[in-house]
């Protein structure tokens, strides 16, 4: 969509202006791309921000793998979710759903049941969007 265009522009202006966008820039233009369905940008902004040295969040890691289960690609939002563990992140109710459903869509039941089973290990209370 036309708003998702605008958030890539923004962070291409901060950019050329010698601006340097944080977390939290990145973090809104990841979740344009996911809601604009633009799941290689949104996995290129991340990329971009580790490249730089600014250190993803919950909320950055929830935006891309909303991303990658609207654009199908189940096997990346897993891996995500991993390599998010993996620094020592704690997932939320949110992260949780994003990866339940890209596993739901991309027919992998028994990784989603998996999924619920450890968040109910973190102590994350499943709501209506999980199931």
């Amino acid at each position: 969509g036309g708003r998702t265009g605008t958030a890539i522009d923004l962070l291409s202006e901060m950019k050329g202006r010698g601006i340097e966008p944080d977390v939290i820039t990145y973090n809104a233009a990841i979740s344009a791309c996911e809601k604009g369905s633009r799941t290689d940008t949104a996995l290129d902004l991340l990329t971009e921000m580790k490249g730089r040295g600014i250190e993803p969040n919950v909320i950055t890691y929830s935006a891309a793998i909303s991303s990658c289960e609207k654009g199908g690609r189940t096997g990346t939002a897993l891996d995500l979710l991993d390599e998010m563990k993996g620094r020592g992140l704690e997932p939320n109710v949110i992260t949780y759903n994003a990866a339940i459903s890209s596993c739901e869509k991309g027919g992998r039941a028994d990784t989603a049941l998996d999924l619920l089973a450890e968040m109910k290990e973190r102590g994350l209370e499943p709501d209506v969007i999980t199931y």
